[in-house]
């Protein structure tokens, strides 16, 4: 696989306070985010692995790697888009994540697709 730094791939963000599963006197949060990844390319994309830097706002910092996302190592065909929602559990009712997906075209180039940082954050806990 040849590494190269820029592929015609958009990752998108929506990220929502899950109350109903959230025990804030345990300090406990949960948080959804759904993500939208695009191709603008012009060969299909598969993404391989993910990494992800997730923080809570008392300075804590998991790092998770792993394969695909949800079980998937879906392939990504010019033009479309694949969406998934996951979550994340911090201590804190503020917290940030980003990272990357590490992707494959067809072919054969290996290269990393950005995830942009984003808030994670209770109703009312940011001005």
């Amino acid at each position: 696989m040849n590494p190269v730094s820029q592929q015609p791939i958009d990752v998108t963000v929506q990220s929502e306070y899950a109350a109903a599963h959230s025990d804030p006197a345990h300090d406990r949060y949960v948080f959804i985010y759904h993500i939208t990844i695009r191709n603008h390319g012009a060969q299909p994309v598969q993404l391989i692995s993910r990494h992800w830097l997730i923080s809570d706002a008392n300075g804590h910092v998991d790092e998770v790697n792993g394969e695909g996302v949800i079980g998937e190592q879906p392939v990504i065909r010019p033009g479309h888009a694949y969406a998934y929602s996951s979550f994340s559990v911090l201590a804190t009712p503020v917290g940030c994540m980003q990272g990357s997906y590490q992707m494959v075209s067809a072919d054969d180039t290996a290269f990393d697709a950005p995830i942009p940082p984003f808030t994670l954050a209770c109703p009312g806990s940011l001005n």
